[in-house]
């Protein structure tokens, strides 16, 4: 479920750089198959993106949070953890904090991941496109949960993961209505 004021603002605003903060609360109970994404991403053919990706979860097992970097359409950055806290439980703080020297993923203010920017060595780094937040809910059952072994279980649905209480910081990109 996501808050139609929090829609309304992002949506239409794009960024080059700056640190995004929000607070998220994961599904409850077998949520196997589905994914919850909070990202960053260009409007481009070869997209830029920053993901957090969170991948369902069967009942017992910590949740695995998955982070992913495209740069000019280019992927193959994915990294995964397991959180040691329940995040169904209450909400916790997802920020992206993303410049032109690094991008640092952080989870309530702890760093877990950095990739830094090593363009002068040919390495692709998300810089020249700016990009738009973008909040999701989706069927990855090939994928998402054991390798794809564990499949959605409709007959759990509906599947609610709750956004807000959301901050910006960042460098608006020319052309964005007024905040």
């Amino acid at each position: 479920m996501v808050d139609q004021e929090l829609l309304s603002l992002i949506k239409n605003l794009t960024f080059l750089f700056g640190k995004i903060d929000m607070k998220i609360k994961l599904i409850p109970g077998r949520s196997q198959g589905t994914v919850v994404a909070y990202y960053m991403s260009s409007d481009q053919t070869n997209r830029d993106e920053i993901d957090f990706e969170f991948l369902g979860n069967v009942n017992g097992q910590p949740y695995i949070l998955q982070t992913n970097i495209y740069a000019d359409g280019v992927d193959n950055r994915e990294e995964r953890i397991h959180l040691w806290f329940d995040p169904t439980k209450d909400f916790h703080t997802y920020s992206i904090l993303w410049n032109v020297h690094q991008i640092v993923f952080m989870v309530d203010q702890i760093p877990i991941r950095l990739y830094r920017n090593h363009s002068e060595k040919g390495v692709a780094y998300p810089r020249l496109q700016p990009m738009s937040i973008k909040l999701s809910l989706w069927n990855g059952e090939s994928w998402a949960t054991s390798g794809g072994h564990e499949k959605v279980d409709w007959s759990k649905a509906p599947f609610v993961a709750s956004f807000g209480d959301y901050k910006i910081d960042a460098c608006i990109w020319k052309g964005n209505p007024t905040l």
